[in-house]
């Protein structure tokens, strides 16, 4: 059995909350009536039907693999991001009543999985594990920073990305968790290859599709041209700087010996928890 280093009394509680059901028709940009922050989350959350459709689907293909605790953990995973998925499908529908295409945003996202599902299990496995590092160090970004980067967003959306943040973390090390565990005859080298490069390629593809994402709002709003590319490189990596900001982190994967948990956010998981009136922390 691999060690982890997941803490032993971690719960991943199932909280079947509606948040977009109660938010009104918004502006089409939401986010304090600019384009820029307003692409951005509209174009991750874009991703995020089909993507953890994927994890769903990588973690679940090795359930009979695996023993307790991690057993439960991948049930509580499984249904905190079916949850997740169906907030975030609401979340576009809103930007679509605003007046977004987001039909095709959401099917490029669906073709480049559909892709990546040709691959081996384990290799779509190592690849659920560098997306959920990338939604783990965002999502600790956001909570760490008190939600500050939708400070201009409407309350109900600030609401739907922390607590998705929080289970974010919550989670953050079951598909880790079982990569090394269904590896555990492996070399370490070849471990630590296989998900490095798994890492390494989901980061050229993210960026790329958020990126095309992002263009795709921009021209339904007739914005093209080095001006709003501009703001939009001010925005993500200077003011508010957020994917400057997880640079460290996201850099930490990198190291032999990497573990989600080396970084321990139980702290900040109880107190968004109890700034969100939630049930948690992720303690059982």
């Amino acid at each position: 059995m691999h060690e982890s280093i997941t803490p032993a009394d971690l719960a991943i509680p199932l909280r079947d909350l509606h948040f977009s059901q109660n938010v009104s028709k918004r502006a089409r940009w939401w986010h304090g009536g600019d384009p820029v922050p307003t692409a951005f989350f509209n174009a991750l959350s874009c991703t995020f039907p089909a993507g953890e459709k994927f994890f769903m689907d990588a973690v679940r293909a090795f359930r009979g693999d695996v023993g307790e605790p991690l057993l439960a953990q991948i049930k509580g995973f499984i249904a905190q991001e079916s949850v997740h998925s169906r907030e975030h499908r609401a979340f576009n529908q809103l930007a679509s009543d605003s007046g977004y295409a987001i039909e095709p945003l959401e099917a490029r996202t669906k073709r480049i999985l559909d892709r990546a599902r040709t691959r081996s299990k384990i290799e779509q496995l190592a690849a659920t594990c560098a997306l959920e590092h990338f939604t783990a160090i965002l999502a600790h970004d956001l909570l760490a920073t008190d939600s500050q980067d939708m400070d201009d967003a409407p309350i109900e959306a600030a609401r739907l990305w922390s607590w998705h943040a929080m289970e974010e973390i919550e989670h953050k090390a079951v598909a880790y968790d079982t990569f090394m565990e269904v590896t555990r005859s492996w070399s370490g080298l070849r471990r630590y290859l296989l998900r490095t490069r798994a890492m390494f390629l989901a980061t050229l593809i993210l960026i790329a599709t958020v990126g095309a994402n992002m263009r795709s709002l921009y021209q339904q709003d007739g914005l093209r041209g080095f001006r709003i590319w501009r703001r939009t490189l001010v925005y993500l990596l200077f003011r508010p700087g957020p994917l400057a900001r997880i640079f460290p982190n996201y850099m930490s994967y990198y190291k032999p010996g990497f573990h989600p948990w080396q970084h321990d956010d139980r702290e900040l998981l109880a107190k968004t928890a109890a700034a969100l009136e939630l049930m948690g922390p992720a303690a059982a």
